[in-house]
């Protein structure tokens, strides 16, 4: 159990660090001189890509705690 706490853990802070921007968006505000605005839209990008990868978590969470309880007889 610990180690795949360990390994959520580190998946999460790695995923938190990384940078994520299409390359169509990245030639489009490389070109700006506002640099607030990339930020802003890279911020997007990863909120977009987080929230499946959440909902799937949690729903496989509840799925397996719902299969591992001990049946009663």
């Amino acid at each position: 159990m610990k180690r795949k706490l360990l390994i959520f853990l580190f998946s999460l802070l790695f995923f938190l660090k990384g940078q994520a921007q299409c390359a169509m968006c990245r030639a489009v505000l490389e070109s700006g001189e506002d640099q607030s605005a990339a930020e802003g839209i890279n911020d997007g990008i990863m909120f977009l890509m987080a929230v499946p990868y959440i909902l799937v978590g949690v729903i496989g969470y509840l799925v397996y705690r719902t299969y591992s309880k001990p049946k009663k007889t």
